[in-house]
C-alpha cells in the first residue's frame, strides 16, 4: 500500500493515476471527500484527515510500504506556512517512522537550497521538509521539479490565457531569466518510478524538461503555438511589486510578492541528466507541452 498525501491537488491525482496504471494499491490522505470522487473511482482507499492531525496519519500510514508526500502551499502567512509545510512534514514522517514504512519520497522545488532558503517563507518551508526527511532514517527520494506545466492546473493554463486573449503580453523585468518546465505526467511518472528503484534511494533530484527557455522566448512559443502575433510588454520589476502588493489579496491572485522575488532570484534551471538515466525517463519538450495544452 502506498499513501499519497496532497492527492487532490494539480500533481496528485497524476501521481495517483500513474501509480494505479501500475496495479498498485493506493490509499489518500484526503481533507474534502467531495473532492475525491475520481480517487474512488480509480480504486483508491481513503483515510479523512489532514496533515496537521496526527491521529488521522497514523490511520492512514499504518500498513503503508511508501508515502508520497505531495502537500504544499504557495500563499499564506508564515504562520500557515509552519503548519501545513514545515509542521505537517514532521508530522507524516514521524507517522511512516511509526508505521515501518520502507521509502518516503518527498515534492520539494528546484530553486531551494541553503542560499536561497531565507527569501521567502516557501523556500524556508521546502528546505525544512527536506531536511526532516533527510533526518528521519527513512529511505527517501526527493524531487526538485521546475515550473510543472499541465493543460488543467498550474501556471501554464494562465500565460495561454494572457496570449490568446490579450493584445500584448505583460512579462516582468527583461524577460531573460530562463526556466526549464516539465510536464505533469512526466513529474507523475517520476514519483511512480522512486517507489522502487534501488538506484534512488537517499537522493534528491532536479527535474525539468529537455527545454531551457527564457521567458521571452516562452511567450513567443506559447504564441505560435496558438496562431498568434503578440507583442511584449515589459513591464520593471519596481512597478510589478506595487502592482502585486495589492492583487496578492484578491481570491487566485496571479502572483505574490514572494512569488516575484523567488521568479527574480535567478534562472529556474539545472542538471536533470542524474534522474534520467536512474530512471531511464525523456521527459517531452516544450512545444510539445505547449500543443497539448493549447
Amino acid at each position: 500500500m502506498i499513501l499519497v498525501t496532497g492527492s487532490t491537488g494539480f500533481i496528485g491525482p497524476k501521481v495517483v493515476h500513474a501509480l494505479r496504471a501500475e496495479e498498485r494499491d493506493v490509499r489518500c490522505l484526503i481533507r474534502k471527500p467531495e473532492r475525491a470522487k475520481t480517487l474512488t473511482a480509480w480504486g483508491c482507499e481513503l483515510v479523512q484527515g489532514d496533515v496537521s492531525d496526527e491521529d488521522s496519519l497514523q490511520r492512514a500510514a499504518q500498513g503503508c510500504d511508501a508515502v508520497i508526500h505531495l502537500v504544499a502551499i504557495i500563499t499564506g502567512s508564515g504562520a500557515d506556512f509552519q503548519r501545513v509545510m514545515t509542521g505537517g512534514t514532521r508530522n507524516v514522517v514521524a507517522a511512516a517512522e511509526a508505521a515501518g514504512v520502507r521509502r518516503f519520497v518527498l515534492m520539494s522545488a528546484l530553486g531551494v537550497s541553503e542560499q536561497t532558503r531565507t527569501l521567502v517563507p516557501y523556500y524556508e518551508s521546502k528546505w525544512e521538509m527536506e531536511h526532516s526527511v533527510q533526518a528521519s532514517g527513512l529511505e527517501h527520494v526527493i524531487f526538485r521539479p521546475s515550473f510543472v506545466f499541465g493543460r488543467d492546473g498550474g501556471v501554464l493554463p494562465l500565460f495561454v490565457r494572457q496570449v490568446r486573449w490579450s493584445p500584448v503580453t505583460p512579462v516582468i523585468g527583461s524577460g531573460e531569466r530562463r526556466l526549464q518546465p516539465i510536464w505533469v505526467d512526466d513529474v507523475a511518472a517520476f514519483f511512480a518510478g522512486a517507489i522502487d528503484l534501488p538506484a534512488a534511494g537517499n537522493r534528491t533530484f532536479d527535474l525539468g524538461g529537455p527545454d531551457r527557455v527564457t521567458w521571452n522566448d516562452l511567450y513567443t512559443r506559447i504564441a505560435r503555438t496558438l496562431g498568434k502575433r503578440r507583442r511584449r510588454l515589459h513591464v520593471p520589476v519596481s512597478v510589478a511589486r506595487v502592482g502585486v502588493a495589492v492583487t496578492e489579496r484578491l481570491p487566485r491572485a496571479p502572483l505574490t510578492r514572494d512569488q516575484l522575488v523567488m521568479l527574480e532570484a535567478g534562472d529556474n534551471v539545472a542538471d536533470t541528466a542524474p534522474a534520467r538515466e536512474a530512471f531511464g525517463i525523456e521527459p517531452i519538450p516544450l512545444d510539445e507541452q505547449l500543443r497539448r495544452a493549447g
